[in-house]
């Protein structure tokens, strides 16, 4: 039941993120897309008041056409409202306006958003382009992990936000080598030694002091301190006072690493993996990895691109199928204006590029115009593939190296197979 939960999340964001990019596509002709943001305290009679009001003020635009598209935008938003009698739980977004289609073609759109989370605030506002940002502020991961890896030459520090790696500062050492230079003593030389090792130390305490306390509602999403480095150097900084308290009584612990650069990073967010198993970065690694190791074998149970993943789904053959978060592409249904013809074809979306406006080309049995009967999602698409074979659904972020592979090596369509075929 867990897992379902996890896997429709991940639709829902998916489906979220890909909805706030075609609304940031659209544009009007002038300041009249309106963009509206109820709370859900927010009485639906004084959102609908507001706008005839706003309907009257109408009035006093000069354009006529702008007058004209405000208004019916208005009018659109109001027949609406009429059929809620408060905001949903969590509130809702309301877009509305004349959008370019291109040359002098416009088209009135409105879309209706209940947001993953709560709309923190109410907002009417007219421009060019609709206003996002206090939906976009909803994909910003939440929870929070800082990272430092450190020996006694340098050190780097991080963020892991939900399954991305964000490398943020280094710190060079200028602690001396071991071997000391001529006309010093052994004892002086490790007394200065250690004070450099001290100072070395905190400076890397008071730059992730600045970094991660810096992090806004730090309190709520920061979750904790991940540390790595050889040893002894990472237990010498724990163990000292150099970590600001807030920051240290949130390590989670530390962990072996070989390299303290930008690279060592992602090998301290591996090492912690077990420290880690809840976050969603881990779990698609695990499972990109399972992935990777089955592709190497001569009979792995591995299968990828679009048509042959497809045919394995079609036979239930997918124990896991695996999706890129970047996909952006359509399953289309043609279909002939005279004859019986049909047939179905992938094509990727183009921002601005509406699938009705392509050309799809002459009936190859009649030579009549093909028409597009359907177009669906390719991920919609291929999930109910997989729903209808009890097929568990993965959607990969290419926010770490894996991801990115799965979409600019694989297309972004893969699988883990039940069972070998012959596709």
């Amino acid at each position: 039941m867990a897992e379902e939960v996890e896997m429709d999340s991940a639709r829902k964001r998916y489906e979220f993120k890909k909805t706030l990019e075609k609304l940031g596509e659209k544009e009007g002709s002038g300041t009249e897309l309106i963009s509206i943001y109820i709370p859900p305290d927010k009485q639906i009679y004084d959102v609908t008041a507001q706008l005839r009001d706003e309907f009257g003020q109408c009035a006093n635009i000069k354009s006529k056409q702008t007058r004209t598209n405000v208004q019916s935008a208005i009018s659109s938003i109001l027949s609406r409202l009429k059929y809620y009698n408060r905001p949903p739980e969590r509130g809702m977004a309301i877009f509305c306006g004349n959008i370019k289609l291109g040359g002098d073609k416009t088209d009135l759109d409105c879309t209706i958003i209940e947001p993953p989370d709560v709309v923190p605030l109410y907002m009417y506002r007219c421009s060019s382009k609709f206003e996002l940002e206090p939906l976009q502020q909803m994909l910003v991961e939440k929870e929070v992990y800082g990272l430092i890896v450190i020996d006694r030459r340098e050190s780097y520090l991080g963020f892991l936000r939900g399954n991305r790696i964000e490398p943020m500062s280094g710190v060079t050492s200028t602690v001396p080598g071991k071997q000391r230079k001529g006309g010093q003593s052994a004892m002086r030389f490790q007394r200065l030694r250690l004070i450099a090792i001290n100072e070395y130390y905190k400076k890397v305490g008071d730059r992730a002091t600045d970094i991660f306390l810096a992090e806004p509602d730090f309190f709520e999403r920061f979750k904790g301190v991940l540390i790595g480095g050889p040893t002894p150097t990472k237990e010498e900084f724990y163990e000292g006072d150099f970590l600001h308290h807030e920051l240290k009584k949130r390590v989670i612990g530390l962990f072996d690493v070989a390299y303290t650069n930008e690279s060592g990073l992602t090998e301290l967010v591996d090492n912690a993996s077990d420290a880690l198993r809840g976050v969603e970065v881990m779990k698609e690694k695990v499972i990109m990895d399972r992935f990777f190791k089955e592709l190497v074998k001569d009979d792995g149970l591995s299968s990828y691109g679009e048509e042959s993943v497809r045919k394995n789904l079609e036979i239930g053959a997918v124990d896991t199928l695996l999706l890129s978060g970047n996909l952006r592409k359509s399953r289309l249904r043609l279909r002939c204006q005279s004859c019986d013809y049909q047939r179905e074809e992938t094509v990727l979306v183009k921002p601005g590029k509406r699938m009705s406006d392509l050309d799809f080309g002459i009936c190859p049995k009649c030579s009549a115009p093909v028409y597009m009967e359907e177009e669906i999602d390719i991920v919609d698409e291929l999930t109910e593939l997989a729903d209808s074979s009890s097929t568990n659904v993965m959607i990969i972020s290419d926010d770490f190296e894996e991801g990115a592979m799965l979409f600019n090596a694989f297309g972004g369509i893969a699988a883990i197979l039940r069972y070998r075929t012959g596709y």
